[in-house]
């Protein structure tokens, strides 16, 4: 059930009225507590009808919202709990809250490398408690991809930290290539994501191309605090906005994708789209899809061809067309040997 945020500033009021017991409360006196509350967090004047406080007890006393509020009348008039320790601030959390609660503190600590979240991590581990004292420990519901041994890690939080302060960071990086470690200069822009890996997006130097480090591969990193940032409005989204994965080419490199995708397959593929450009262009009497995508041809999109196997074909380009070809042909050859 949807509540309003006036209805639920009208409950609490209503609660607080209740819980002073120096005082009798009439319908009138509830009436004119909302009143003035509402005009406070409105700033402006609030005419709270007798009809609606009516139903907000009467909500308060049902079990719409887990209320189930001991709110009784005495002398004919006056309004106050029953119980004169019950606050709907206390009420006890139902099985369905500890579910949630659960699940929602299990989401929530997969931000925990992040100092972002480091006052949350209080609040999370008072919320683990109270979920574990209140119900059975039981297995996750929800199950997110994750993987805590991955190198690079411990490094999210001082690159956000340095794009969020706009400090230069001064890189110590080797790349699977490279024999040896090189120190680098580098303007953080933004961190990205990508199949379950981090990287650190921005330019080195006084270098104008784009640069992405994966942070498996940084060995040391360290703030720069001589060097003035480099602050050039930099938008990832339209940074990627034609790119599968983290490779950005040039534009050339951009093109009209088609691919034909089987039938067992297709759904698959339809409900869940390679790219936001991705476009159905016919079905066939068979089940099977063509859908085109206008995406850099990089080796994030060939890995991603290549992991459906024979369930998908490249119709265009033929330059791409024929590099699949090749490399599923040494895939044969190596079970041919």
């Amino acid at each position: 059930m949807a509540i309003n945020k006036n209805a639920l500033i009208r409950y609490k009021t209503i609660d607080k009225c209740l819980q002073n017991h120096y005082r009798q409360w009439t319908l009138n006196d509830l009436i004119e507590a909302c009143s003035d509350t509402l005009h406070e967090y409105e700033g402006r004047e609030v005419n709270v009808s007798r009809r609606t406080v009516q139903l907000d007890i009467q909500m308060m006393r049902s079990d719409k919202l887990g209320y189930n509020a001991p709110i009784v009348v005495y002398d004919r008039k006056y309004y106050k709990y029953e119980d004169e320790e019950y606050s709907i601030t206390d009420i006890p959390l139902t099985e369905n809250d500890m579910n949630v609660l659960s699940e929602t503190v299990e989401m929530l600590k997969q931000f925990k490398d992040f100092s972002l979240f480091s006052e949350l991590g209080g609040i999370i581990q008072r919320l683990e408690d109270k979920v574990y004292t209140e119900k059975t420990h039981q297995s996750s519901i929800i199950h997110l991809d994750k993987n805590e041994n991955l190198k690079g890690l411990e490094h999210l939080d001082v690159l956000y930290q340095s794009i969020l302060k706009k400090i230069v960071l001064r890189l110590t990086y080797q790349s699977f290539k490279a024999r040896h470690a090189s120190e680098i200069i580098f303007h953080p822009f933004i961190l990205k994501e990508f199949n379950n890996r981090w990287f650190l997006v921005g330019v080195t130097g006084n270098k104008t191309q784009i640069t992405t480090f994966a942070l498996d591969r940084i060995i040391k990193l360290d703030y720069d605090l001589d060097i003035p940032y480099r602050n050039e409005n930099f938008n990832g989204d339209d940074y990627y906005k034609n790119t599968i994965g983290v490779t950005v080419l040039d534009e050339k490199h951009i093109q009209e994708i088609v691919l034909k995708i089987d039938k067992s397959n297709a759904p698959y593929v339809v409900t869940k789209p390679f790219h936001h450009t991705q476009e159905i262009i016919s079905t066939d009497k068979n089940g099977s899809v063509t859908i085109k995508l206008l995406v850099h041809i990089n080796f994030e999109l060939e890995r991603l061809i290549l992991g459906f196997g024979d369930a998908i074909e490249v119709l265009e380009p033929r330059l791409l067309r024929k590099r699949i070809r090749k490399k599923l042909q040494i895939a044969v050859n190596k079970y041919d040997n």
